[in-house]
């Protein structure tokens, strides 16, 4: 039996192996997880003596216990993660239970409930985060997505319903009202929107204000200033970093698209407004795609993130990308995690990404980091985030984007500074401080390389 904040393993038994036999079984049926699995070790020892037939944990030494013909065994845990923390045990004869206190020195969350407010991989990523912090953990899915892990995973989850029969998938979870009103009903604190859907939207940061839930990510003015790429733009141009020439603002139709090409000159790409991960974007090499591709990428835009504005940049050719992985308190404070290198794209989007990057003169590295710095601190960035640069073959730096929001990519950040970035979003969204969370720039360090690489899928016919 689970409450939230104890385990009961009740059985009646002589036989040191039928009582091995049961537990195995308890663990095997799902009713204890796999962190608990140190714990329960204990508790069998407790009951058949030293070195039962799986692992036993040196933390917790539970003593001996007379055997009775009925015990129950009470684990006063807060979460099966604290189980290898535990290292009181109070022998309650009089209940005929052993209560084992757990003393922590994990970071707790602020937050009671925590929605990740998206689907599939980085719902589940923010999921593990909300839960190794103790907290509780809400999922929202559509139809389509009713066996999906993410689902399957939280602590509850929720439907979203469609708008229209007719709508899709991806539609429900763009839904800011129906997330809000669930995100209520559920008792959730805080939310965190992921990467892609609503995570750069500035309405729904806005709307989690309004209803006294915590967006974990930037501020609406933050949302402001980056989500969108031409503000993006302006922003780093004031904060004197370099930026790739193009419009300095979005383009609304074929018109205003090809008279400024024309001035400029191909070849050119076209991008989305809002958003990333390589939708709305189009490469031009010939006037007469111009009109056709800038159709094709609106419209994509439009489908993707709600938004179908376009700007153009002049195209710069085989360039590497890199891009700055920061975190910042909203109060002008702001450190970077070091660098990716996130060259090797397909559809420009991210195939393979490595942390740091590798063969990058320090002398370029370091003047990346300061221009990430020097414009997210002037914009009092609050959360994570990524300034992105394209380097061209002589080494010249320019700004591409700011991503304000977590990216697919993080993990190899992690991997090399030891750091937990969801968690730090977390705990920076209740409004802790750098400080306060550790995070001080001289003490940050990238050790080793990490490298992740995507799998897709596509059908290679259709190239």
């Amino acid at each position: 039996k689970k409450t939230p904040t104890q385990y009961y393993i009740s059985f009646s038994s002589d036989s040191k192996q039928e009582q091995h036999i049961i537990i195995i079984m308890i663990i095997r049926a799902g009713l204890l997880s796999f962190a608990s699995i140190a714990l329960t070790a204990s508790v069998v020892e407790a009951f058949v003596g030293p070195k039962p037939l799986f692992l036993s944990s040196p933390a917790i030494n539970a003593g001996k216990l007379q055997q009775q013909q009925q015990q129950r065994v009470v684990l006063s845990v807060s979460s099966p993660d604290k189980a290898a923390d535990a290292t009181e045990v109070i022998n309650d004869e009089e209940a005929s239970t052993i209560r084992v206190k757990p003393k922590s020195t994990r970071v707790k969350s602020p937050f009671k409930n925590v929605m990740a407010a998206n689907r599939a991989e980085i719902a589940v990523r923010i999921m593990r985060a909300a839960t190794e912090m103790n907290a509780g953990t809400v999922a929202i899915y559509c139809h389509e997505d009713r066996y999906s892990q993410h689902r399957l995973g939280a602590d509850r989850s929720y439907k979203l319903e469609k708008a229209v029969e007719t709508a899709t998938p991806i539609s429900t979870y763009l839904d800011i009202k129906q997330i809000i009103q669930i995100a209520k009903d559920a008792k959730v604190d805080a939310i965190h929107p992921g990467y892609g859907f609503l995570s750069e939207n500035a309405d729904f940061a806005a709307a989690c204000s309004e209803a006294g839930i915590a967006f974990v990510g930037p501020t609406v003015d933050n949302l402001n200033t980056f989500a969108d790429k031409t503000s993006a733009r302006a922003a780093a141009i004031a904060a004197g970093v370099p930026v790739v020439p193009g419009s300095d603002g979005a383009m609304n139709n074929a018109e205003e698209v090809t008279a400024f090409v024309e001035e400029i000159g191909l070849p050119v790409i076209l991008k989305a407004s809002m958003g990333g991960g390589g939708k709305g974007m189009r490469v031009v090499r010939k006037m007469e795609d111009l009109v056709s591709l800038f159709n094709e990428a609106s419209s994509e835009a439009l489908a993707s993130f709600g938004d179908g504005s376009v700007f153009i940049e002049r195209y710069v050719d085989r360039p590497r990308h890199i891009e700055v992985q920061i975190i910042g308190d909203g109060t002008g404070n702001v450190v970077h995690l070091w660098e990716r290198d996130c060259s090797v794209q397909r559809r420009h989007q991210k195939v393979v990404e490595m942390a740091p990057a590798f063969t990058l003169p320090d002398d370029l590295r370091a003047q990346l980091h300061k221009y990430a710095l020097d414009l997210t601190s002037a914009a009092k960035y609050k959360n994570a985030g990524t300034v992105e640069f394209l380097i061209d073959d002589q080494l010249r730096p320019y700004f591409i984007e700011v991503n304000p929001r977590i990216q697919v990519e993080h993990t190899v950040t992690e991997e090399v500074t030891g750091i937990d970035l969801v968690q730090s979003q977390l705990r920076i969204a209740a409004g802790a401080t750098l400080e306060e969370v550790g995070l001080i720039q001289e003490n940050i360090s990238a050790r080793g390389v990490a490298i992740q690489c995507r799998v897709t899928t596509e059908n290679p016919e259709r190239d």
